[in-house]
């Protein structure tokens, strides 16, 4: 499996609640439709709660602050992957993501990368 993580900062000029909504009830969906042209199989939000939680281990610690959010996109193989990215209806599916993303993103805050699982148990 190839997986891809968003850690995902909002815009600062969306409040939480707006974002977290945009996030899941237009963006979802978005992503969902467009699943087939990225050869994705498996989407998932995270969205980050417990505020006050997260600033005592953040202080326990000396974290910076946390991500809004994560979100993790799962291929099958890297042919898949492949595929997702280089055809002509998986670019246009990509410029149509990044499009919506930039409503609610802050692009300048958030980390992108793309990981192989080793599962332990």
């Amino acid at each position: 499996m190839i997986k891809l993580f968003y850690c995902i900062r909002k815009r600062t000029d969306v409040d939480s609640e707006s974002f977290h909504r945009y996030w899941l009830e237009e963006h979802g969906p978005l992503v969902k439709s467009v699943a087939g042209a990225i050869g994705a199989c498996r989407y998932v939000q995270s969205h980050t709660i417990m505020p006050e939680l997260n600033a005592l281990m953040l202080e326990s610690r000396g974290l910076q602050e946390p991500y809004d959010g994560v979100t993790e996109v799962w291929w099958e193989s890297q042919a898949d992957l492949d595929r997702g990215i280089s055809s002509p209806d998986g670019i246009a599916a990509q410029t149509k993501l990044i499009e919506d993303e930039s409503r609610f993103i802050d692009f300048s805050q958030s980390r992108l990368f793309l990981t192989e699982e080793h599962p332990i148990f």
